[in-house]
């Protein structure tokens, strides 16, 4: 942990505890956005269980948000800039790929390509989706240690697992979980590999509120952390390097 986290807040430093403790914490982005509140866990601790944990008390998608400066070595594309390059052998494509103001919440998504780890039958059990998340965790760390990779000697594509490119800049680009969840990660000194999943309302089948979310944490014992707190902490962490 670096030199300035006595500077944090208490709840950021709860979350730092637990992020580094391969624990689960709720993460808010930002009123006026998605207004969502995601599970959020280290990729490297993720288990079968929290992948059914996710699966059953979240309900959203469960995507791996990955490091940029990785997601440039690794090779990893935006969709929809694959989408865009096919648009020259499908013309039809055209009228569906994202452009500019087709988002309501942002200027364009983080999507990147849908994973299986290649050890993986189906890919989508519990234990399948663990192992793919385990591997994209494992596969940051030997990027950011020097090894060379190649990824596609590891992982298929189409699969069943999401994986997210965090902007450059981080949330100083782009405010999404994508991004605060890497800033954390950075934050903490942990993996730049995290696991991210919407909590849905059973009831209605939106976003679950923020009120309830936050409540659902204090059943759970689980840290909640909203987008601006991030935001503060990684300036410091930032001024700190």
């Amino acid at each position: 942990m670096n030199s300035g986290v006595k500077e944090y807040s208490k709840n950021i430093q709860k979350a730092i505890t637990a992020l580094q403790k391969g624990e689960m914490i709720l993460l808010f982005d930002l009123e006026g956005r998605e207004a969502e509140t995601d599970f959020t866990i280290a990729a490297n601790a993720v288990t079968p269980e929290a992948v059914r944990w996710m699966r059953k008390d979240a309900g959203g998608l469960m995507c791996v948000a990955l490091d940029p400066a990785v997601c440039e070595q690794l090779g990893l594309p935006f969709i929809a800039d694959i989408m865009r390059d096919a648009t020259q052998c499908n013309t039809s494509l055209e009228k569906i790929v994202e452009k500019g103001g087709d988002l309501k919440y942002d200027s364009r998504s983080s999507f990147s390509i849908w994973v299986n780890h290649r050890d993986t039958r189906t890919g989508i059990p519990d234990n399948d989706r663990a192992l793919t998340i385990n591997k994209l965790g494992e596969i940051v760390d030997r990027t950011l240690n020097g090894e060379k990779v190649h990824f596609g000697s590891e992982f298929r594509t189409p699969g069943h697992v999401a994986t997210l490119r965090a902007a450059k800049g981080l949330v100083h680009a782009r405010m999404g979980q994508t991004e605060l969840s890497i800033a954390l990660a950075k934050i903490a000194g942990i993996t730049p590999a995290m696991v991210v999943c919407e909590m849905l309302d059973d009831q209605n089948g939106r976003a679950l509120a923020k009120g309830d979310a936050k409540h659902y944490g204090e059943d759970h014992n689980l840290v909640f952390v909203e987008g601006e707190e991030v935001v503060e902490a990684y300036d410091i962490w930032l001024s700190s390097q």
